[in-house]
């Protein structure tokens, strides 16, 4: 009989220990070490003597005839978008979200519309009773749908029935809830979470099945358990949602068979989710006349296009440390930004109070809305309106040089078809009609002061 060896393992990032401390070395996090029971690794593994020789295995070239992996559409187009065109036999992708943003929501809808079409689909929930399924799924209309539900935990019994059923898509809601018997651990804690994914997107890859896992979110809004679980899996996607709002946001991260950091929109309405085809609309307010402070950034979410409103309100302040405050940007992007407005282009901010906000509740990552929000801040300053039907984007550099960014075309292209006739934009790229273009921000800054 193998003898358990106890050992402690932070529940944060799965750094083991051989004995308890309050705080985990590896990230920071206090409290998060606790105990777990792990048997002695078997006869063959690597802790044993090994039973015999290894074969060889054969080395082959980098070049061969590969075939493109197949894809399988779901039936929703914004899910397919940001799963990089569809659903790849034998892969296995991992979602994350907050709780209530709508993640059973999404999966049932995505396997009714893949039944519908003669896929077979297992829906296999660890958190809701069948009753609970079917009473969300005649609540969205999809009663009729051929979806074969289960509600179990055990690893064991559903590796069984899958083996048994062989169906074409599987979803596990959640991976935390799954656990198997042969460990000792506790179920939702980091030997239990590796131990199962890795079981299940083994058998993923052995039976050309799609997995779908449906993970849960820490406080920080990372996937719970430990991150060798999105390394086995072949993409990572995050459901995201901004409180107050009705849109969701399906954003890959990680994608072996497409795009990263691709999205899907989708808005939530008493029936489910419906997609969202053009969600520039979203992200975009309405003005009745152009107002300081206000700036349209023409934007790439991966492959895709999208035209946000950045808002900027920058006022008088009485304190001595004035506040800096931002929604949907980066913090301290702001404060670089600010420090070149100030040193290259001599503009006083030191003495005000600066508010920055993505409108819609979109969360911009790329740098190319540095000149986009160094518009709206100026803007604000001078409290005067840029012209409107106008788009902006440029990266800022540290000398207050205007720089390329990719895409170009694509940006100009999603402007123009929502009506905006004029953009701003780096100098050096093609000429277009109605385009103006900036060498340096302290250029721009100029022009804006004679408008």
């Amino acid at each position: 009989m193998p003898k358990n060896n106890d050992t402690y393992v932070c529940q944060s990032c799965g750094m083991v220990y051989s004995k308890w401390a309050g705080r985990c070395d590896s990230c920071g996090e206090w409290n998060s070490i606790e105990l777990e029971q792990s048997e002695a690794s078997p006869p063959g593994s690597h802790g044993a003597k090994s039973a015999g020789r290894g074969k060889s295995i054969e080395l082959v070239s980098l070049k061969g005839e590969v075939a493109r992996e197949p894809r399988l559409p779901t039936g929703n187009k914004e899910f397919d978008r940001a799963a990089g065109g569809g659903l790849v036999p034998g892969s296995a992708l991992l979602i994350g979200g907050d709780p209530g943003v709508g993640k059973s929501t999404l999966l049932l809808q995505v396997a009714a519309g893949l039944a519908t079409a003669g896929t077979k689909v297992a829906y296999i929930s660890g958190e809701e009773a069948v009753a609970q399924i079917r009473l969300r799924a005649a609540r969205l209309g999809l009663a009729d749908a051929p979806v074969h539900l289960a509600s179990a935990t055990s690893l064991k019994d559903i590796l069984a029935t899958l083996k048994a059923e062989k169906p074409d898509v599987v979803i596990i809601d959640s991976i935390q809830t799954t656990w198997s018997d042969a460990l000792p651990a506790a179920p939702g804690t980091v030997t239990q979470v590796r131990a199962c994914a890795q079981e299940l997107v083994r058998f993923a890859k052995g039976s050309d099945t799609v997995m779908l896992l449906v993970g849960h979110v820490t406080k920080d809004g990372q996937i719970a358990g430990p991150r060798v679980v999105e390394h086995m899996v072949d993409a990572v996607m995050y459901f995201e949602s901004e409180t107050g709002r009705a849109f969701r946001i399906l954003r890959a991260v990680k994608n072996r068979f497409g795009a990263a950091h691709e999205i899907g929109v989708f808005e939530m309405t008493g029936k489910g989710l419906e997609e969202v085809s053009n969600p520039s609309r979203l992200f975009l307010s309405e003005h009745e006349k152009p107002v300081s402070g206000s700036a349209v950034f023409a934007g790439v979410e991966g492959t895709r296009p999208v035209l946000v409103e950045i808002q900027a309100l920058v006022s008088q302040s009485s304190l001595g440390a004035p506040r800096r405050a931002v929604v949907g940007w980066d913090s301290a992007r702001l404060s670089m930004l600010l420090a070149v407005l100030d040193t290259r282009c001599g503009l006083d901010f030191g003495r005000h109070d600066v508010f920055l906000n993505v409108a819609g509740g979109m969360r911009i990552t790329e740098p190319a809305a540095d000149l986009a929000a160094a518009a709206a801040l100026a803007s604000s300053l001078f409290d005067t309106p840029l012209p409107s039907e106008t788009a902006i984007f440029g990266e800022v550099s540290l000398s207050a040089a205007i720089r390329p960014v990719p895409q170009t075309d694509a940006r100009l292209n999603e402007a123009k078809k929502l009506g905006f006739h004029r953009a701003i934009a780096p100098a050096n790229i093609p000429d277009r009609p109605s385009l103006k273009k900036f060498g340096a921000l302290d250029d721009f800054v100029r022009w804006l002061k004679q408008i």
